[in-house]
C-alpha cells in the first residue's frame, strides 16, 4: 500500500516572495510516496456505478463512454488507459497511478484523488470542478481546457507538464508547485492562493486572475513578463 509523502511542513525549502517582506516564505508540497503492493489484472468488462476497484492493474484497458461513477479506486494501476467521455464522478483514487491515459471529455467532477501520480496523461476538456487533490504529482504529458474551478489542491504538484488553458476560477491551492512545466492562458479568477510556488513554470501565461497571485511566490523574471498583465489590471497607462 501506498504511504505517505514526502518534503513539505514549515520546515520545508522556501524562498522570498516577490511581493512578500524579507522572511517571507513559501512552503513546500509534501508529495506522496507510492509504493504498489503486486496488482492483479483487472478481468475485463465494463465499469460499473459505484464499483469497488482495489489492488487491480488496469493495462491498455478502453472505457470510452462508460459510467464508473461514485467508484473507488484503492492501490490500483491504470496504464494507457481510453477514457473519452468517460464518467467517473465522485470517484475516489487512492493511493494509486494513473501512467499514459488519454481521453477526451472525461468527467472527473466532485472526485478524490489522495496519494496519487498522474504521469505522461493526454487529456482534453476534462472536467475536474469540485474535486478534491491532495498529496498528487501530475508529471509530464499534456493536457489541454483543465476545468479545475471550485476545486481544492493541496500538496500538488504540477512537474514538466504542459497545462492549455487551465482554469483554476475560484479553486483553492495549497502548496502548490509548477516545476518545469508549461502554463498557457491560465485563468485564477477568483481563485486563493497559499504558499503557491510558480518561480519554476518554464513558461507562465497568466490569461486572468493576475490580481489574485496573493499567497504564490514568483521570480523577478516572471514579474517582468507578467508587467503588461498587472498593468491592464491597474490601469495603468504605459506609453
Amino acid at each position: 500500500m501506498a504511504r505517505r509523502a514526502t518534503g513539505g511542513g514549515s520546515g520545508g525549502a522556501g524562498a522570498v516572495s516577490g511581493s512578500g517582506g524579507a522572511g517571507a516564505r513559501v512552503k513546500s508540497a509534501r508529495r506522496p510516496e507510492l509504493r504498489l503492493p503486486p496488482l492483479a489484472p483487472f478481468g475485463g468488462g465494463e465499469l460499473e456505478p459505484d464499483g469497488d476497484y482495489d489492488g487491480l492493474e488496469f493495462q491498455d484497458a478502453d472505457f470510452v463512454g462508460q459510467d464508473g461513477a461514485g467508484s473507488r479506486f484503492m492501490d490500483c494501476a491504470l496504464r494507457g488507459c481510453a477514457l473519452d467521455e468517460t464518467a467517473l464522478r465522485n470517484a475516489r483514487f487512492l493511493d494509486s497511478a494513473l501512467i499514459g491515459i488519454r481521453g477526451v471529455g472525461t468527467d472527473f467532477s466532485g472526485a478524490t484523488f489522495r496519494d496519487v501520480e498522474l504521469t505522461d496523461a493526454r487529456l482534453g476538456g476534462s472536467q475536474l470542478h469540485g474535486a478534491a487533490l491532495e498529496r498528487v504529482v501530475v508529471r509530464g504529458g499534456k493536457i489541454d481546457y483543465l476545468n479545475l474551478r471550485t476545486a481544492a489542491l493541496k500538496d500538488v504538484v504540477f512537474d514538466g507538464c504542459v497545462l492549455v488553458e487551465p482554469d483554476f476560477g475560484g479553486a483553492r491551492l495549497e502548496r502548490v508547485e509548477f516545476v518545469d512545466c508549461t502554463l498557457k492562458a491560465a485563468d485564477f479568477t477568483s481563485a486563493t492562493l497559499k504558499d503557491v510556488d510558480l518561480r519554476g513554470a518554464a513558461s507562465l501565461d497568466i490569461a486572468r486572475g493576475v490580481d489574485r497571485l496573493t499567497g504564490a511566490v514568483i521570480s523577478t523574471a516572471q514579474l517582468l513578463d507578467l508587467a503588461p498583465v498587472l498593468a491592464v489590471q491597474l490601469g495603468i497607462r504605459v506609453e
